[in-house]
């Protein structure tokens, strides 16, 4: 279901404070676009399952509310998440392997050592093996590599959360803390989120994982902090050969809309029926 996001996720993270995602304060005089749920916080839940429980924690799924109507405009607010449907579009052809969307990633959302919230893979193909490795998330670009077998091809792959439509994150979440906007990015509530790894163990792309300083579920948000105040996902605007676009379903003209309505574009692992929102051009069938 739909829901209004925190102020948290539309602020850019904070190097003052415990990387909370994208979390962080807002720009002096810019009001969030969204107001906070309506809801119990992460402690709250705790106490009260404690309550009723007697002591041993009772966890059900959809114990909170998930509705929410959004919030209205206020003075100087300029987006409405009504106007928008935002997807992402990777072109494997033109990527390099630089590293430097990952880098930009991590400065931009404060993201721990260790972790990726959008990482690079190199594939190494032959007639009958695959060589896959992601030294570092990629974030380093890659050393040579030698593989036992004769190669016929190799190329970079770019992955991220792909904000599904029909996402099983938000499904198993038993707190609501994982939610999908109306304008189609899927956020995590870090405020609701009580560290269980539900949606971690539920992703089939493995782009989640919990904050080793939060102890929340962390991931992509395409840079929602960004994109809210009309500025595109960080990884975006640093890619030198143009691989990677952001753009707006809702958007006539827009040449992500286009690409995805025109040309032959796949999606990562269509069979789930997740319905991704993050679309690829000339995806090798060895790539899952």
């Amino acid at each position: 279901m739909d829901r209004t996001p925190p102020a948290s996720a539309l602020a850019p993270a904070s190097s003052s404070a415990p990387a909370t995602g994208a979390a962080g304060r807002d720009a002096p005089g810019t009001p969030p676009p969204c107001a906070p749920p309506a809801g119990p916080t992460r402690r709250e839940f705790l106490s009260l399952a404690l309550r009723l429980s007697g002591g041993a924690v009772a966890f059900v799924a959809g114990a909170t509310a998930l509705g929410g109507a959004p919030a209205e405009k206020g003075a100087g607010e300029a987006y409405d998440w009504d106007e928008h449907l935002w997807a992402y579009l990777i072109d494997t052809t033109k990527c390099i392997g630089c590293g430097t969307c990952v880098r930009a990633c991590k400065a931009e959302n404060d993201v721990p050592d260790g972790f990726f919230r959008t990482w690079i893979e190199r594939y190494a193909v032959g007639m009958e093996q695959t060589h896959v490795d992601s030294p570092n998330g990629g974030m380093d670009g890659f050393p040579p590599v030698q593989v036992g077998f004769v190669a016929t091809k190799a190329f970079f792959v770019p992955k991220m959360c792909n904000h599904c439509r029909a996402t099983p994150c938000t499904q198993v979440c038993p707190v609501g803390a994982s939610y999908r906007t109306r304008d189609g990015a899927v956020l995590v509530d870090g405020e609701r989120c009580i560290g269980c790894g539900y949606c971690v163990q539920a992703c089939p792309y493995g782009s989640r994982f919990l904050h080793p300083a939060t102890h929340t579920a962390s991931k992509c948000t395409w840079c929602y902090h960004r994109i809210t105040k009309g500025l595109k996902p960080a990884c975006v605007t640093v890619c030198p050969t143009g691989t990677r676009q952001f753009g707006d379903l809702k958007k006539d003209g827009d040449p992500v809309r286009a690409a995805i309505e025109h040309d032959r574009v796949q999606i990562m692992q269509g069979h789930l029926l997740t319905e991704p929102q993050c679309f690829y051009t000339h995806l090798d069938k060895e790539v899952r």
